[in-house]
């Protein structure tokens, strides 16, 4: 019997996580151990998985700690109780049991692994490839990999795209957790590149396989995910370049974002155009961590983007 500890994020949505729990739960040679990390949920999540999931260990958070934040709660609490690899899984993937297993294998293969992760393909369109792995997120400006090249099935890359990735405990350990200021997007490429630099590979198998539903959070991808996505490469930079390489990328990126917001305005793309901007200066100012409330227009539209949940 395999061992894994599994994270899943809950952010007012109960039916995905269940069912994603569920799905877990049915495996028969694998024995995961499920951390549910609810972010902050204003409706009744915790009651209902607590209800329906009853095996899963769930954290409350009182706040939305984004992507990085809840997830290090989940991880920490993994490692406090064992040292099995840790599988981190959006509530919105579907990933099968057999595919998991070849995700162990390869992570057991070697120990310069660190991270291993699947072919991503859209749920909606299963023959569509939404990431291959990744690449550097301020040297490319789509940093998933969307074409698979003839090769082994086992490929390093860059990163690994946070959707679904294994992680060996022992990175945690010695490279640290998820980094908080980024709050949601480029955390996991900022952790792989912080595990390369210790030694580290980040791999994915092809043979291997998950899912994402995108439309689940396609409310958002005009605001919040613009808004992290333009603003987190500023700090990217800021981490990892120096000299005369972070003065042309600062350059090239807010060039970039000034374009857009044009392109954006001109297009009367109103809430788009004001995330990039909000973007765009936070990220120049060094205005990092969750900054939700002033980047959603109203709270009506999260109040609507929450029931539609």
């Amino acid at each position: 019997m395999m061992e894994l500890a599994v994270v899943i994020l809950n952010w007012n949505a109960a039916v995905d996580t269940i069912r994603c729990v569920q799905a877990l739960s049915s495996w028969g040679r694998i024995q995961p151990t499920i951390w549910v990390v609810d972010n902050g949920s204003t409706d009744n999540s915790p009651e209902v998985i607590t209800r329906e999931c009853p095996s899963v260990h769930l954290i409350h958070s009182l706040v939305n700690l984004g992507f990085a934040g809840g997830n290090n709660r989940g991880i920490l609490a993994a490692l406090t109780q064992d040292s099995r690899p840790v599988l981190l899984l959006n509530n919105d993937a579907f990933i099968d049991e057999d595919d998991v297993i070849l995700l162990l294998e390869t992570l057991h293969s070697s120990p310069r692994i660190g991270f291993v992760g699947p072919l991503l393909f859209d749920a909606d369109q299963k023959d569509r490839l939404l990431a291959a792995g990744g690449r550097n997120p301020v040297l490319h400006h789509h940093s998933h990999t969307l074409r698979l090249e003839p090769g082994p099935p086992v490929r390093e890359v860059e990163y690994v795209v946070g959707t679904v990735i294994l992680v060996r405990p022992q990175v945690f350990q010695k490279v640290g957790l998820l980094d908080e200021a980024y709050f949601f997007s480029m955390e996991i490429a900022d952790l792989c590149l912080r595990a390369r630099q210790q030694g580290y590979l980040s791999v994915i198998d092809t043979r291997a396989r998950a899912y994402h539903a995108l439309q689940r959070s396609s409310h958002l991808r005009e605001t919040l995910h613009t808004y992290y996505i333009v603003r987190n490469r500023f700090l990217f930079i800021h981490k990892f370049c120096v000299g005369m390489c972070k003065l042309l990328l600062q350059s090239l990126w807010a060039l970039y974002s000034l374009a857009l917001w044009t392109k954006l305005v001109l297009s009367r793309r109103t809430s788009a155009a004001r995330a990039v901007w909000l973007g765009l200066i936070d990220g120049l100012h060094g205005r990092f961590g969750g900054q939700n409330e002033r980047v959603m227009p109203c709270a009506t539209n999260l109040s609507q983007y929450q029931q539609t949940r």
